[in-house]
């Protein structure tokens, strides 16, 4: 019987995102605001997971940037600040617009609750339609 191996055969990226990124995100357009140690930055994120959300932006800092966040979720009575890392850039050739991807380093127990809250309502209505 012949082994398989994941290095023998090519995988879609998209496969490749989902696997690294460890949780479905939920589309979620809000303004965000975040900063790195030059400069501050409003935006909009395109998605988001408990783990992190990705930033549309024209501008997107290189991978390994520490960044502050700071936005607010529809319904969660309150605004979320945290830090992360850019994990990945894209450049709005390959269909994906353009922008980063950002992991978030920690959260606070009630802000991972309010993400987590807000990520499952969206799939949930996402299944419906």
């Amino acid at each position: 019987m012949a082994k398989l191996s994941l290095r023998d055969h090519v995988l879609p990226e998209e496969f490749l995102e989902a696997e690294r990124r460890g949780a479905q995100r939920a589309e979620l357009m809000v303004q965000i605001d975040y900063s790195t140690v030059d400069e501050i930055f409003s935006e909009f994120t395109r998605d988001i997971n408990e783990g992190g959300l990705f930033i549309e932006t024209d501008k997107p800092s290189p991978v390994g940037t520490e960044i502050a966040l700071y936005f607010n979720l529809p319904g969660s009575g309150g605004g979320i600040e945290t830090t992360g890392r850019v994990v990945r850039t894209t450049d709005g050739s390959s269909g994906i617009p353009s922008g980063m991807g950002v992991e978030f380093d920690e959260l606070t127990g009630s802000s991972r609750a309010k993400i987590d809250t807000l990520v499952r309502e969206l799939r949930t209505l996402g299944r419906r339609h």
